[in-house]
């Protein structure tokens, strides 16, 4: 009997320990790295257990058990990067593993900048719940696609039912999990928009704890003007405001920096949240039709083309275009190089002046826009401009207030010549920026890139390695981070991010994805179910 009960006794001792061991034991601890959590604080060694997809805790955690160890030892571990500035919304359905991003250390994307987004916000988050993708999405509103809903491409303001009709979209977009209003105001229909009606739908989106995301409507000669028509619309709407991918473009205005980054410190100062992004190249990356002048697609592509074919017209056209060169402080069009143009794929890669010239014509300024007039009539082409210059970059990086956005999509490996930022971003601005040439902190840089974008954009659960936190984290070699992608060979990913983790499961090891599908829809604020 007394053996008897021994047993029991030892047999309900392992059960048990058993229990304690299996309510206590974590998915994936990674032991002994240099961990940056966020905060912008120094670093600290430590350990990062993760279980059922939060983080579980952080610190010295001894002979905490779990299913996955990860040797950390060398490593940086960091809240996964949240990437402000994204066009992904088709692109993430066809090629859900997103591998340019989440190869660059990115576990969350902020999309539909510029203007452009989904038409039905709900829709499109559950769409991305069911394909489960790799990364975390959230979605802006944009001012493009609820102004063509209603006004199509008509060059007026709206008549006051109208704007009621656009400031309910917009609220309803929120309601429907959207994190913000968008505007592309260098693009159609948007440029048509005055003040007062990005003002009425930013207050639509304000009502819902929304930001205002702004590709504001110069970013060359007249940036100060567009600058402060972005933080008045912020003003008179009472909303946060965000300006991407924050620049001085054109040889003329190289050095503004100063005074763009001031109007941004001056609004902070009297109060107003005003904050900015940038990528980390002195190229852009947009259309080429933005090359003309914005009264040339009025009407739509059939307008278009009839004014390009019209001599008289077309001759006005060059003329502002060829203006427009002369105010930039550019000779020709050398510093326009084509990233894609489907009517002739030998095209990519090349200046419009180079172009110019395969075609048999003389080098000039004015036969290079009569090249891009054809070009447009042919189809269009995506673009990259050589606009900006190293030391405007660097001061915008340096201002404590600026995040970071590749403004890419979803990059295909090896089709067109695309812009590296796609691949690169933070892994350039974490090699060269940060390792190399030491414009600013590890500690800062990553800040920039997790809490800050996650207080702004309302991601309430993301942004810090802190406990009950959503498990998304990057581990990365700080000696080897480089981003790998160039402007001659654009289709590299970046080097160095050993391991990420989406939501608690491991996408990346050993810098390989897995084809892990983990990321999921990120509601706004106001998200109504």
């Amino acid at each position: 009997m007394k053996k008897l009960l021994l047993s029991i006794a030892l047999l309900t001792t392992t059960i048990v320990a058993a229990a304690q061991t299996a309510q206590t034991i974590a998915d994936i601890i990674i032991k002994n790295g240099k961990i940056l959590d966020g905060t912008g604080n120094s670093w600290f060694y430590g350990d990062v257990a993760i279980k059922d997809g939060k983080i579980y805790k952080v610190g010295y955690l001894g002979d905490l058990r779990a299913s996955k160890v990860i040797d950390g030892k060398g490593l940086v571990v960091a809240p996964g990067f949240i990437d402000v500035h994204g066009h992904i919304e088709n692109g993430v359905v066809r090629t859900p593993t997103a591998d340019n991003y989440i190869l660059d250390g990115v576990t969350t994307v902020i999309t539909g900048n510029c203007g452009g987004s989904e038409e039905d916000i709900r829709g499109y988050l559950r769409l991305v719940d069911s394909i489960r993708p790799s990364i975390n999405i959230a979605s802006l509103i944009g001012h493009n696609t609820v102004r063509a809903q209603v006004l199509q491409r008509a060059n007026r303001a709206p008549s006051a039912e109208e704007q009621k009709q656009m400031d309910e979209l917009v609220a309803k977009a929120m309601r429907d999990g959207a994190v913000g209003l968008s505007t592309g105001l260098i693009y159609i229909p948007g440029t048509f928009a005055k003040t007062e009606e990005v003002v009425s739908l930013a207050k639509a989106a304000a009502k819902y704890h929304g930001v205002y995301a702004s590709h504001i409507r110069d970013e060359e000669n007249n940036v100060v003007d567009a600058i402060n028509e972005a933080i008045n619309i912020g003003k008179e709407a009472n909303i946060p405001v965000q300006i991407s991918h924050f620049k001085v473009g054109g040889r003329s205005n190289w050095g503004r920096s100063n005074v763009t980054v001031g109007l941004i410190e001056k609004a902070r100062s009297d109060g107003w949240e005003v904050t900015i992004d940038q990528y980390p190249y002195t190229a852009s990356s947009t259309n080429l039709g933005i090359r003309l002048p914005d009264w040339t697609f009025q009407g739509g592509n059939d307008s278009m083309k009839i004014r390009l074919t019209d001599p008289e017209t077309r001759s006005k056209i060059k003329k502002e275009m060829l203006q427009q060169l002369k105010d930039y402080a550019f000779p020709n069009y050398s510093y326009a190089v084509v990233a894609s143009y489907a009517p002739d794929s030998t095209y990519n890669g090349k200046n419009i002046s180079e172009i110019n010239k395969l075609l048999g014509k003389k080098s000039n300024a004015s036969n290079e826009a009569e090249t891009i007039m054809d070009m447009v009539l042919a189809g269009g082409a995506q673009m990259v401009y050589n606009s900006m210059n190293e030391n405007d970059v660097k001061y915008i990086m340096k201002y404590p207030f600026s995040m970071f956005g590749a403004d890419a999509g979803i990059r295909v490996f090896g089709q067109g010549m695309p812009h590296p930022r796609g691949y690169g971003t933070n892994a350039r601005v974490l090699g060269k920026y940060v390792k190399d040439e030491k414009v600013i902190s590890l500690e800062e840089a990553i800040r920039r890139m997790t809490s800050l974008p996650a207080q702004k954009f309302g991601l309430n659960d993301r942004g810090y390695l802190l406990p009950n936190y959503a498990a998304d984290l990057v581990v990365f070699s700080e000696a080897e981070v480089q981003d790998l992608s160039t402007f001659q060979q654009p289709h590299a990913y970046s080097k160095g991010f050993k391991y990420v983790v989406v939501n608690g499961e491991l996408v990346v090891e050993n810098e390989k994805h897995l084809g892990t599908k983990s990321g999921r829809a990120l509601y706004g604020q106001a998200y109504v179910k």
